[in-house]
Protein backbone atom coordinates (compact mmCIF):
# COMPACT_ATOMS: atom_id res chain seq x y z
CA UNK A 1 0.00 0.00 0.00
CA UNK A 2 2.84 2.69 0.98
CA UNK A 3 4.75 1.79 -2.10
CA UNK A 4 1.66 2.26 -4.63
CA UNK A 5 1.05 5.41 -2.74
CA UNK A 6 4.80 6.62 -3.03
CA UNK A 7 4.46 5.88 -7.28
CA UNK A 8 1.14 7.88 -7.59
CA UNK A 9 2.54 10.82 -5.50
CA UNK A 10 5.51 10.99 -7.69
CA UNK A 11 4.03 10.76 -10.72
CA UNK A 12 1.79 13.57 -9.84
CA UNK A 13 5.36 15.74 -8.91
CA UNK A 14 6.14 14.76 -12.55
CA UNK A 15 2.94 15.46 -14.62
CA UNK A 16 2.42 18.81 -12.93
CA UNK A 17 6.21 19.49 -13.71
CA UNK A 18 4.85 18.83 -17.42
CA UNK A 19 2.32 20.97 -17.45
CA UNK A 20 4.25 23.82 -16.45
CA UNK A 21 6.81 23.30 -18.82
CA UNK A 22 4.13 23.35 -22.02
CA UNK A 23 2.25 27.33 -20.59
CA UNK A 24 3.73 28.74 -23.91
CA UNK A 25 1.41 28.73 -26.87
CA UNK A 26 3.63 27.67 -29.80
CA UNK A 27 2.00 30.72 -32.14
CA UNK A 28 -1.74 29.39 -31.68
CA UNK A 29 -4.20 32.07 -31.64
CA UNK A 30 -7.78 31.46 -30.17
CA UNK A 31 -10.14 31.97 -32.99
CA UNK A 32 -12.12 34.93 -32.23
CA UNK A 33 -15.19 33.70 -34.35
CA UNK A 34 -17.93 32.24 -32.06
CA UNK A 35 -19.05 29.67 -35.18
CA UNK A 36 -15.59 28.50 -34.89
CA UNK A 37 -14.96 28.14 -31.37
CA UNK A 38 -18.37 26.29 -30.80
CA UNK A 39 -17.21 24.06 -34.00
CA UNK A 40 -13.52 23.32 -32.34
CA UNK A 41 -15.17 22.33 -28.65
CA UNK A 42 -17.95 19.87 -31.04
CA UNK A 43 -14.93 18.16 -32.45
CA UNK A 44 -12.80 17.70 -29.77
CA UNK A 45 -15.50 15.67 -27.71
CA UNK A 46 -15.35 13.31 -30.62
CA UNK A 47 -11.67 11.93 -29.98
CA UNK A 48 -11.59 9.85 -32.53
CA UNK A 49 -11.60 10.02 -36.73
CA UNK A 50 -10.73 8.37 -39.71
CA UNK A 51 -8.02 9.70 -41.88
CA UNK A 52 -7.95 8.12 -45.81
CA UNK A 53 -4.80 9.07 -48.17
CA UNK A 54 -5.85 7.20 -51.41
CA UNK A 55 -4.90 8.44 -55.15
CA UNK A 56 -3.12 6.76 -58.23
CA UNK A 57 0.02 5.63 -56.43
CA UNK A 58 -2.13 2.82 -54.69
CA UNK A 59 -1.97 0.96 -57.80
CA UNK A 60 2.07 0.74 -57.14
CA UNK A 61 1.75 0.65 -53.66
CA UNK A 62 4.72 3.53 -52.63
CA UNK A 63 4.59 6.30 -50.53
CA UNK A 64 1.82 8.63 -51.92
CA UNK A 65 3.23 11.75 -54.19
CA UNK A 66 6.79 11.71 -52.28
CA UNK A 67 8.38 9.43 -55.03
CA UNK A 68 8.43 12.05 -57.64
CA UNK A 69 10.01 14.55 -55.03
CA UNK A 70 13.68 15.05 -56.28
CA UNK A 71 14.93 15.05 -52.49
CA UNK A 72 17.30 12.57 -51.24
CA UNK A 73 15.54 11.15 -48.24
CA UNK A 74 14.23 7.83 -47.48
CA UNK A 75 10.86 7.89 -48.37
CA UNK A 76 11.03 9.71 -51.09
CA UNK A 77 13.01 6.89 -53.28
CA UNK A 78 12.05 5.63 -56.27
CA UNK A 79 11.54 2.08 -56.14
CA UNK A 80 11.06 -0.53 -58.86
CA UNK A 81 10.98 -1.01 -62.62
CA UNK A 82 9.28 2.29 -63.85
CA UNK A 83 11.59 4.10 -65.69
CA UNK A 84 15.45 4.56 -65.95
CA UNK A 85 15.57 7.75 -65.00
CA UNK A 86 14.03 10.64 -63.10
CA UNK A 87 11.89 12.02 -66.05
CA UNK A 88 10.98 8.48 -67.06
CA UNK A 89 9.73 7.47 -63.30
CA UNK A 90 7.51 11.06 -63.38
CA UNK A 91 6.34 10.32 -66.83
CA UNK A 92 5.36 6.58 -65.56
CA UNK A 93 3.50 7.96 -62.49
CA UNK A 94 1.51 10.31 -64.00
CA UNK A 95 0.09 7.82 -66.37
CA UNK A 96 -1.00 5.99 -63.51
CA UNK A 97 -4.17 8.01 -64.03
CA UNK A 98 -4.83 6.11 -67.42
CA UNK A 99 -5.36 2.66 -65.27
CA UNK A 100 -6.54 4.25 -61.59
CA UNK A 101 -10.09 2.21 -61.95
CA UNK A 102 -11.13 1.31 -58.61
CA UNK A 103 -14.29 -0.75 -59.13
CA UNK A 104 -15.10 -2.15 -55.32
CA UNK A 105 -15.37 1.42 -53.75
CA UNK A 106 -18.05 1.27 -51.72
CA UNK A 107 -17.58 4.11 -48.87
CA UNK A 108 -21.10 2.73 -47.05
CA UNK A 109 -18.93 -0.13 -46.12
CA UNK A 110 -15.98 2.24 -44.32
CA UNK A 111 -18.66 3.78 -42.92
CA UNK A 112 -19.95 1.34 -41.43
CA UNK A 113 -16.96 0.24 -40.15
CA UNK A 114 -15.84 3.67 -38.96
CA UNK A 115 -19.29 4.06 -37.10
CA UNK A 116 -19.06 0.67 -35.36
CA UNK A 117 -15.55 1.35 -33.92
CA UNK A 118 -16.62 4.54 -32.85
CA UNK A 119 -15.49 7.48 -35.07
CA UNK A 120 -17.17 10.54 -35.28
CA UNK A 121 -15.21 12.23 -38.23
CA UNK A 122 -13.57 11.58 -41.03
CA UNK A 123 -10.94 13.27 -43.73
CA UNK A 124 -10.31 12.96 -46.94
CA UNK A 125 -7.30 13.58 -49.08
CA UNK A 126 -8.72 15.76 -52.62
CA UNK A 127 -5.47 16.28 -53.67
CA UNK A 128 -2.04 14.93 -52.40
CA UNK A 129 0.95 16.55 -53.44
CA UNK A 130 1.40 15.04 -56.75
CA UNK A 131 -1.89 17.03 -57.72
CA UNK A 132 -3.98 14.20 -58.80
CA UNK A 133 -7.56 15.06 -57.84
CA UNK A 134 -10.42 12.72 -56.09
CA UNK A 135 -12.66 15.35 -56.94
CA UNK A 136 -14.56 16.68 -60.40
CA UNK A 137 -12.42 19.62 -60.44
CA UNK A 138 -12.84 22.05 -63.32
CA UNK A 139 -8.98 23.82 -62.51
CA UNK A 140 -7.41 20.61 -64.05
CA UNK A 141 -7.68 17.24 -66.35
CA UNK A 142 -5.62 15.49 -63.89
CA UNK A 143 -8.73 14.20 -61.67
CA UNK A 144 -10.77 11.07 -61.01
CA UNK A 145 -13.26 11.98 -63.28
CA UNK A 146 -11.74 12.92 -66.53
CA UNK A 147 -12.25 10.94 -69.41
CA UNK A 148 -8.08 9.59 -69.55
CA UNK A 149 -9.33 7.68 -65.88
CA UNK A 150 -11.01 4.97 -66.43
CA UNK A 151 -13.41 5.11 -63.37
CA UNK A 152 -14.83 8.28 -64.92
CA UNK A 153 -17.50 6.29 -66.37
CA UNK A 154 -18.53 4.69 -63.10
CA UNK A 155 -22.01 6.43 -61.95
CA UNK A 156 -19.75 6.93 -58.10
CA UNK A 157 -16.28 8.87 -60.30
CA UNK A 158 -16.67 11.86 -57.55
CA UNK A 159 -15.22 10.02 -55.07
CA UNK A 160 -14.75 12.44 -52.31
CA UNK A 161 -17.94 13.32 -53.67
CA UNK A 162 -19.62 9.95 -52.47
CA UNK A 163 -17.14 9.29 -49.72
CA UNK A 164 -18.16 13.19 -47.60
CA UNK A 165 -22.29 12.64 -48.63
CA UNK A 166 -21.99 8.53 -47.12
CA UNK A 167 -20.25 10.08 -44.09
CA UNK A 168 -22.56 12.92 -43.67
CA UNK A 169 -25.37 10.59 -43.49
CA UNK A 170 -24.57 9.17 -40.88
CA UNK A 171 -23.54 12.25 -38.86
CA UNK A 172 -20.19 12.27 -39.18
CA UNK A 173 -18.37 15.59 -38.93
CA UNK A 174 -16.43 16.23 -42.64
CA UNK A 175 -13.07 17.22 -43.40
CA UNK A 176 -11.27 17.98 -46.94
CA UNK A 177 -7.31 17.42 -46.84
CA UNK A 178 -6.38 19.51 -49.37
CA UNK A 179 -2.43 19.77 -50.26
CA UNK A 180 -1.32 23.13 -50.77
CA UNK A 181 2.01 22.83 -53.24
CA UNK A 182 0.78 21.09 -56.46
CA UNK A 183 3.77 19.12 -58.27
CA UNK A 184 1.90 18.75 -61.38
CA UNK A 185 0.29 22.61 -62.04
CA UNK A 186 2.95 24.45 -64.10
CA UNK A 187 2.65 27.83 -61.99
CA UNK A 188 4.12 25.49 -58.86
CA UNK A 189 6.76 23.22 -60.76
CA UNK A 190 7.58 25.32 -63.74
CA UNK A 191 8.55 22.91 -67.11
CA UNK A 192 10.88 25.42 -67.93
CA UNK A 193 13.29 24.20 -64.41
CA UNK A 194 13.94 21.19 -62.79
CA UNK A 195 12.29 20.49 -60.18
CA UNK A 196 14.60 20.95 -57.21
CA UNK A 197 12.87 19.59 -53.89
CA UNK A 198 9.57 20.38 -52.72
CA UNK A 199 9.24 23.67 -53.36
CA UNK A 200 8.36 26.33 -56.39
CA UNK A 201 11.28 25.31 -59.16
CA UNK A 202 11.14 29.23 -59.59
CA UNK A 203 11.13 32.32 -56.89
CA UNK A 204 7.56 33.93 -56.81
CA UNK A 205 8.85 37.08 -56.53
CA UNK A 206 11.29 36.88 -59.84
CA UNK A 207 7.81 35.48 -61.67
CA UNK A 208 4.84 36.72 -59.69
CA UNK A 209 2.50 36.70 -62.89
CA UNK A 210 3.30 32.45 -63.05
CA UNK A 211 3.44 32.51 -58.82
CA UNK A 212 -0.31 34.43 -58.98
CA UNK A 213 -1.90 31.92 -61.37
CA UNK A 214 -0.62 29.67 -58.90
CA UNK A 215 -2.58 30.95 -56.13
CA UNK A 216 -5.74 31.39 -58.31
CA UNK A 217 -5.68 27.98 -59.02
CA UNK A 218 -5.20 27.22 -55.82
CA UNK A 219 -8.10 29.19 -54.40
CA UNK A 220 -10.80 28.40 -57.09
CA UNK A 221 -9.88 24.48 -56.39
CA UNK A 222 -10.79 24.87 -52.67
CA UNK A 223 -14.30 27.09 -53.35
CA UNK A 224 -15.38 24.28 -55.45
CA UNK A 225 -14.88 21.78 -52.52
CA UNK A 226 -16.45 24.26 -50.54
CA UNK A 227 -19.30 25.31 -52.14
CA UNK A 228 -20.38 22.06 -53.97
CA UNK A 229 -19.59 19.34 -51.70
CA UNK A 230 -22.54 19.71 -49.13
CA UNK A 231 -21.50 21.18 -45.46
CA UNK A 232 -17.94 21.03 -44.89
CA UNK A 233 -16.73 21.13 -41.12
CA UNK A 234 -12.53 21.03 -41.61
CA UNK A 235 -10.63 22.20 -44.28
CA UNK A 236 -7.54 20.07 -43.34
CA UNK A 237 -4.32 21.53 -45.37
CA UNK A 238 -1.21 20.13 -45.80
CA UNK A 239 1.90 20.98 -47.22
CA UNK A 240 3.09 23.61 -44.83
CA UNK A 241 6.47 25.07 -46.91
CA UNK A 242 3.76 27.03 -48.76
CA UNK A 243 3.69 29.90 -46.38
CA UNK A 244 4.90 33.81 -46.35
CA UNK A 245 8.93 33.59 -44.84
CA UNK A 246 7.80 36.11 -41.92
CA UNK A 247 6.46 32.72 -40.51
CA UNK A 248 9.26 30.22 -41.86
CA UNK A 249 11.65 31.18 -38.68
CA UNK A 250 12.90 28.01 -37.14
CA UNK A 251 12.03 25.70 -40.00
CA UNK A 252 14.50 24.16 -42.04
CA UNK A 253 15.20 25.37 -45.78
CA UNK A 254 13.39 22.29 -47.68
CA UNK A 255 10.63 22.31 -45.46
CA UNK A 256 9.78 26.21 -45.55
CA UNK A 257 11.73 27.08 -48.64
CA UNK A 258 13.99 30.04 -49.60
CA UNK A 259 11.38 31.91 -51.62
CA UNK A 260 8.19 33.51 -50.39
CA UNK A 261 5.42 31.49 -50.79
CA UNK A 262 2.06 33.45 -49.65
CA UNK A 263 -0.95 32.06 -51.09
CA UNK A 264 -2.96 34.54 -49.26
CA UNK A 265 -4.75 32.39 -46.10
CA UNK A 266 -6.82 34.95 -44.77
CA UNK A 267 -8.60 35.23 -48.82
CA UNK A 268 -8.85 31.50 -48.97
CA UNK A 269 -10.15 31.37 -45.19
CA UNK A 270 -12.73 34.39 -45.60
CA UNK A 271 -14.02 32.19 -48.70
CA UNK A 272 -14.05 29.20 -47.18
CA UNK A 273 -16.11 30.70 -44.40
CA UNK A 274 -18.84 32.66 -46.38
CA UNK A 275 -19.47 29.04 -48.01
CA UNK A 276 -19.07 26.97 -44.38
CA UNK A 277 -19.74 29.13 -41.13
CA UNK A 278 -17.72 28.01 -38.92
CA UNK A 279 -15.34 26.00 -40.65
CA UNK A 280 -12.75 24.75 -39.20
CA UNK A 281 -9.34 25.68 -40.86
CA UNK A 282 -6.19 23.97 -39.68
CA UNK A 283 -3.17 25.03 -42.08
CA UNK A 284 -1.17 22.27 -40.72
CA UNK A 285 2.60 23.61 -39.05
CA UNK A 286 2.41 27.25 -40.39
CA UNK A 287 1.02 28.89 -36.38
CA UNK A 288 -1.38 31.51 -36.02
CA UNK A 289 -4.96 32.47 -37.10
CA UNK A 290 -5.47 29.76 -39.69
CA UNK A 291 -4.19 26.61 -37.76
CA UNK A 292 -7.11 26.38 -35.76
CA UNK A 293 -5.70 22.92 -34.10
CA UNK A 294 -1.97 21.27 -34.20
CA UNK A 295 -1.33 18.41 -36.13
CA UNK A 296 1.30 16.21 -34.44
CA UNK A 297 2.42 13.46 -36.65
CA UNK A 298 2.42 9.98 -35.88
CA UNK A 299 3.52 10.95 -32.13
CA UNK A 300 2.26 11.44 -28.59
CA UNK A 301 2.79 14.57 -26.76
CA UNK A 302 4.60 13.97 -23.66
CA UNK A 303 1.73 15.72 -21.49
CA UNK A 304 -1.06 17.42 -22.50
CA UNK A 305 -0.99 20.69 -24.94
CA UNK A 306 -2.17 24.26 -24.25
CA UNK A 307 -4.56 24.02 -27.27
CA UNK A 308 -6.76 21.92 -29.29
CA UNK A 309 -4.40 19.44 -31.20
CA UNK A 310 -4.80 16.27 -33.29
CA UNK A 311 -2.56 13.46 -33.51
CA UNK A 312 -2.78 11.92 -37.08
CA UNK A 313 -1.63 8.40 -37.29
CA UNK A 314 -0.93 5.61 -39.20
CA UNK A 315 -3.08 2.20 -38.74
CA UNK A 316 -0.18 0.13 -40.82
CA UNK A 317 3.40 1.54 -41.23
CA UNK A 318 2.42 3.83 -44.21
CA UNK A 319 -0.24 6.18 -45.28
CA UNK A 320 -1.35 4.36 -48.66
CA UNK A 321 -2.11 1.30 -49.33
CA UNK A 322 1.25 -0.87 -49.47
CA UNK A 323 0.86 -4.79 -49.93
CA UNK A 324 1.50 -6.57 -46.92
CA UNK A 325 1.46 -3.28 -44.91
CA UNK A 326 1.90 -4.28 -41.12
CA UNK A 327 -0.97 -3.26 -39.39
CA UNK A 328 -0.91 -1.98 -35.51
CA UNK A 329 -2.47 -4.21 -33.13
CA UNK A 330 -5.40 -3.58 -31.27
CA UNK A 331 -4.13 -3.40 -28.29
CA UNK A 332 -1.90 -0.56 -29.44
CA UNK A 333 -4.27 1.52 -31.25
CA UNK A 334 -7.03 1.24 -28.49
CA UNK A 335 -4.19 1.94 -25.68
CA UNK A 336 -2.77 4.80 -28.15
CA UNK A 337 -6.22 6.79 -28.13
CA UNK A 338 -6.82 6.45 -24.17
CA UNK A 339 -2.94 8.17 -24.13
CA UNK A 340 -4.17 10.46 -26.57
CA UNK A 341 -7.39 11.38 -24.80
CA UNK A 342 -6.01 11.51 -21.73
CA UNK A 343 -3.65 13.87 -22.59
CA UNK A 344 -6.92 16.37 -24.34
CA UNK A 345 -6.32 15.53 -27.36
CA UNK A 346 -8.16 13.82 -30.74
CA UNK A 347 -6.86 10.30 -32.67
CA UNK A 348 -6.92 10.72 -36.27
CA UNK A 349 -6.17 7.15 -37.48
CA UNK A 350 -5.24 6.87 -41.08
CA UNK A 351 -6.15 3.88 -43.37
CA UNK A 352 -5.09 3.93 -47.17
CA UNK A 353 -7.37 1.96 -49.81
CA UNK A 354 -6.06 -0.29 -51.95
CA UNK A 355 -6.03 0.53 -55.86
CA UNK A 356 -9.78 -1.50 -56.38
CA UNK A 357 -11.20 0.72 -53.62
CA UNK A 358 -10.90 -1.24 -50.64
CA UNK A 359 -9.16 -1.86 -47.46
CA UNK A 360 -6.98 -4.62 -46.59
CA UNK A 361 -9.34 -6.84 -44.06
CA UNK A 362 -6.84 -6.84 -41.67
CA UNK A 363 -8.12 -2.91 -41.19
CA UNK A 364 -11.56 -3.78 -40.52
CA UNK A 365 -10.61 -6.67 -37.84
CA UNK A 366 -8.83 -3.89 -36.27
CA UNK A 367 -11.76 -1.28 -36.32
CA UNK A 368 -14.19 -4.18 -35.11
CA UNK A 369 -11.79 -4.73 -31.88
CA UNK A 370 -11.51 -1.05 -31.18
CA UNK A 371 -15.70 -0.88 -31.45
CA UNK A 372 -16.27 -3.92 -29.03
CA UNK A 373 -14.09 -2.06 -26.33
CA UNK A 374 -15.37 1.50 -27.16
CA UNK A 375 -19.03 0.30 -26.60
CA UNK A 376 -18.08 -0.55 -22.74
CA UNK A 377 -15.33 2.25 -22.06
CA UNK A 378 -16.66 4.98 -24.61
CA UNK A 379 -17.98 6.90 -21.94
CA UNK A 380 -14.61 7.94 -20.50
CA UNK A 381 -13.07 9.02 -23.89
CA UNK A 382 -15.86 10.90 -25.55
CA UNK A 383 -16.69 14.69 -24.26
CA UNK A 384 -14.06 13.93 -21.61
CA UNK A 385 -11.30 16.31 -20.74
CA UNK A 386 -7.16 15.45 -19.15
CA UNK A 387 -7.02 15.56 -15.57
CA UNK A 388 -3.80 15.98 -13.55
CA UNK A 389 -2.22 13.92 -12.90
CA UNK A 390 -2.88 12.13 -16.01
CA UNK A 391 -0.91 9.44 -15.95
CA UNK A 392 0.40 6.95 -13.38
CA UNK A 393 2.54 3.89 -14.79
CA UNK A 394 0.00 1.92 -16.90
CA UNK A 395 -2.78 3.81 -15.78
CA UNK A 396 -4.48 6.99 -17.72
CA UNK A 397 -6.61 9.35 -16.30
CA UNK A 398 -10.21 10.98 -18.36
CA UNK A 399 -12.60 13.63 -15.98
CA UNK A 400 -16.23 14.28 -17.53
CA UNK A 401 -17.13 17.64 -18.72
CA UNK A 402 -20.71 17.61 -17.53
CA UNK A 403 -20.70 15.60 -14.81
CA UNK A 404 -18.21 14.85 -10.87
CA UNK A 405 -17.11 11.49 -12.61
CA UNK A 406 -13.40 10.55 -12.88
CA UNK A 407 -11.71 7.55 -15.33
CA UNK A 408 -9.15 5.89 -14.66
CA UNK A 409 -7.55 3.09 -17.56
CA UNK A 410 -5.90 0.44 -16.41
CA UNK A 411 -3.80 -0.62 -19.78
CA UNK A 412 -2.89 -4.14 -19.96
CA UNK A 413 0.59 -5.65 -20.95
CA UNK A 414 -1.39 -8.35 -22.76
CA UNK A 415 -4.39 -8.70 -24.98
CA UNK A 416 -6.51 -10.15 -22.04
CA UNK A 417 -6.46 -7.97 -19.01
CA UNK A 418 -5.46 -9.52 -15.47
CA UNK A 419 -5.87 -6.77 -12.84
CA UNK A 420 -3.71 -6.91 -9.46
CA UNK A 421 -5.51 -7.35 -6.48
CA UNK A 422 -5.39 -3.62 -5.37
CA UNK A 423 -5.51 -0.54 -7.98
CA UNK A 424 -4.01 3.10 -6.55
CA UNK A 425 -6.00 6.03 -8.09
CA UNK A 426 -4.88 9.12 -7.16
CA UNK A 427 -7.99 11.64 -6.87
CA UNK A 428 -6.24 15.25 -6.48
CA UNK A 429 -8.82 17.53 -4.92
CA UNK A 430 -11.49 14.96 -4.34
CA UNK A 431 -12.59 14.70 -0.60
CA UNK A 432 -15.25 12.08 -1.40
CA UNK A 433 -16.05 9.51 -3.55
CA UNK A 434 -19.77 7.91 -4.15
CA UNK A 435 -19.48 4.97 -6.32
CA UNK A 436 -16.48 3.09 -8.08
CA UNK A 437 -17.28 0.82 -11.14
CA UNK A 438 -15.72 -1.02 -13.57
CA UNK A 439 -17.38 -0.16 -17.12
CA UNK A 440 -19.32 -2.58 -18.23
CA UNK A 441 -19.29 -4.38 -15.01
CA UNK A 442 -22.55 -3.64 -12.92
CA UNK A 443 -21.74 -4.29 -9.50
CA UNK A 444 -19.57 -1.52 -7.45
CA UNK A 445 -16.47 -1.99 -6.06
CA UNK A 446 -14.74 -1.31 -2.62
CA UNK A 447 -12.19 1.03 -2.41
CA UNK A 448 -11.09 3.21 0.06
CA UNK A 449 -10.06 6.94 0.09
CA UNK A 450 -6.95 8.59 1.84
CA UNK A 451 -4.71 11.55 1.14
CA UNK A 452 -5.74 12.15 -2.03
CA UNK A 453 -5.65 8.60 -3.19
CA UNK A 454 -8.08 5.74 -3.75
CA UNK A 455 -6.92 2.41 -3.58
CA UNK A 456 -9.65 0.04 -5.25
CA UNK A 457 -9.86 -3.67 -3.94
CA UNK A 458 -10.48 -6.54 -6.41
CA UNK A 459 -11.28 -9.97 -4.92
CA UNK A 460 -10.27 -13.54 -7.10
CA UNK A 461 -13.51 -14.26 -7.92
CA UNK A 462 -14.62 -10.81 -9.41
CA UNK A 463 -11.21 -10.52 -11.74
CA UNK A 464 -12.22 -13.93 -12.86
CA UNK A 465 -15.78 -12.83 -13.99
CA UNK A 466 -14.79 -9.76 -15.44
CA UNK A 467 -13.44 -11.29 -19.30
CA UNK A 468 -11.66 -7.74 -20.27
CA UNK A 469 -9.65 -6.93 -23.06
CA UNK A 470 -7.07 -4.60 -23.91
CA UNK A 471 -7.62 -1.93 -21.27
CA UNK A 472 -9.85 -2.02 -17.98
CA UNK A 473 -11.71 1.39 -17.74
CA UNK A 474 -12.39 2.40 -13.75
CA UNK A 475 -15.40 5.11 -13.69
CA UNK A 476 -15.52 7.12 -10.45
CA UNK A 477 -17.91 9.23 -9.12
CA UNK A 478 -17.38 11.93 -6.35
Amino acid sequence: MKRLLLIALGFLAVSNLYSQEHIMTDGYIVPSDPKVQKQLAEWQDLKFGLFMHWGTYSQWGVVESWSICPEDEGWTQRKGQYGPDYYSYKKAYENLQTSFNPVDFNPEKWVAAAKDAGMGYVVFTTKHHDGFCMFDTKQTDYKITSTNTPFASNPRSNIAKEVFDAFRKENFKIGAYFSKPDWHNENYWWPYFPPKDRNPNYNPAKYPQRWNQFKDFTYKQIEELMSGYGKMDILWLDGGQVRPVKDSKGVNETESGKYDQDIDMAKIAGMARSHQPGLIVVDRTVSGEFENYKTPEQQLPDSPLPYPWETCMTMGNSWSYVPGDTYKSSRNLIHTLVKIVSRGGNLLLNIGPGPKGDWDPIAYERLKDIGAWMKINGEGIYGSEAVAPYATANQFYTKSKTAKVFYSYWLSETDDVSLPSEIAIPLAGIEKIKKISILGYPKPLKGELKNGIVVVKLSDKLKKELALKYAAGFRIEY
